[in-house]
């Protein structure tokens, strides 16, 4: 059990993920466009490559799909 002090008030925290706490961080930032979860499936031998790939260029997982989305949007959204 963890507590934790939030504008002078505490809360106890039972178990929450690392995970958890940052999807929360990212989900309360109400000045943001807000985002939406996702899911996809893809061989795990792909994704070992990808995370490689992102490691390489600095990115984690999430930050190197985002970006791959982007860079695709780019290439093919000008092609119209």
């Amino acid at each position: 059990m963890a507590l934790r002090k939030i504008e002078g008030r505490e809360e106890i925290q039972k178990n929450e993920s690392l995970s958890g706490m940052r999807a929360k961080r990212v989900f309360a930032n109400a000045e943001k466009e807000k985002k939406i979860l996702t899911t996809f499936s893809i061989e795990p031998s792909f994704k070992a490559e990808l995370e490689e790939m992102f490691s390489d260029m600095g990115l984690g997982w999430a930050a190197g799909v985002r970006f791959a989305l982007k860079e695709f949007y780019r290439k093919y959204s000008q092609d119209r």
